[in-house]
């Protein structure tokens, strides 16, 4: 009851799970991203595609057995796809089954006409997603096609895609074509899924901006989550190798060969711009 007063009792949904309180939305939400549109000449080339690799699953369990009301952060997604749909690049959605695409939709932000315009373009899309199993079965001798893979970010990709070999197959398939893989927050969770059946890790020694362990385990006090999570995400990969080049939730960005990572939601026009710029640049050569 005290922490109702005080706003800091994460929200119950009707499913059972809970929604960050209301002092976590006021702190850690906003209403208009930071997005600014850039002019880019345009990409005309054949590499033009970018495959979006999203969550299906909602709801996180945390170590009290409550529920976070997750899945990929709405700006986290859509601003980095704002600058490279605006640098010329088109996307396939993808899900593990082809079950919808979650989105954090208490994270939307609602009075943002730019990030409103590019979910209403895809709507259909992420309501309707490609299975992952489908593009390695159809897409994987296509390389040409393909400039990158971009995994958003939000908790939820820590959910199943660690754990997908397909996520894995493709994965090593765009490393070993040389195509990028973008990424931010939580998103880089997906890369674990290279170590799936005792395999090295893929991006041993490799720097990265990542989503910090210390924060995830402060957020439960406003109750951004409703309890401790099950696993932190930094810390494990550092010990698989991974250089972390942040240590706050900031707007900090890193490129390391071929890997673009970001450090949190406030990284998400940074990290659009990078990518954007980056994939611009090589593929001009």
């Amino acid at each position: 009851m005290l922490k109702k007063l005080l706003g800091i009792a994460p929200k119950l949904e009707a499913d059972g799970s809970y929604s960050p309180s209301k002092i976590a939305l006021k702190t850690a939400t906003v209403d208009v991203s930071d997005y600014e549109a850039i002019a880019y000449a345009k990409y005309q080339g054949q590499k033009s595609k970018i495959l979006v690799i999203c969550t299906e699953q909602k709801n996180m369990k945390m170590q009290n057995g409550k529920l976070f009301s997750t899945g990929n952060h709405p700006i986290e997604t859509l601003v980095p796809m704002l600058h490279l749909k605006n640098a010329g690049f088109n996307f396939e959605i993808a899900t593990p089954t082809g079950k919808p695409v979650v989105l954090e939709k208490w994270a939307f932000p609602e009075k943002d006409e730019n990030v409103k315009t590019i979910y209403n373009e895809y709507k259909s899309r992420f309501e309707q997603p490609i299975k992952l199993q489908d593009f390695v079965d159809t897409s994987l001798t296509r390389t040409n096609d393909y400039a990158a893979v971009y995994i958003p970010g939000g908790h939820g990709a820590m959910l199943g895609l660690p754990t997908d070999k397909n996520v894995a197959t493709i994965l090593n398939w765009a490393h070993d074509n040389e195509l990028f893989t973008i990424s931010l927050c939580h998103g880089p969770a997906a890369l674990l899924a290279t170590t799936l059946d005792n395999q090295a890790f893929l991006y041993s020694g490799y720097n990265m901006a990542v989503f910090p362990d210390s924060v995830d385990k402060t957020t439960p006090k406003i109750g951004y989550l409703p309890g401790y999570m099950p696993t932190g995400l930094s810390e494990p990969l550092k010990a698989l190798g991974v250089n972390v080049v942040n240590s706050k939730m900031d707007k900090t960005v890193c490129l390391d060969r071929r890997l673009i990572t970001g450090a949190s939601p406030l990284a998400s026009d940074a990290l659009g711009k990078l990518a954007a710029n980056t994939l611009l640049k090589e593929l001009s050569h």
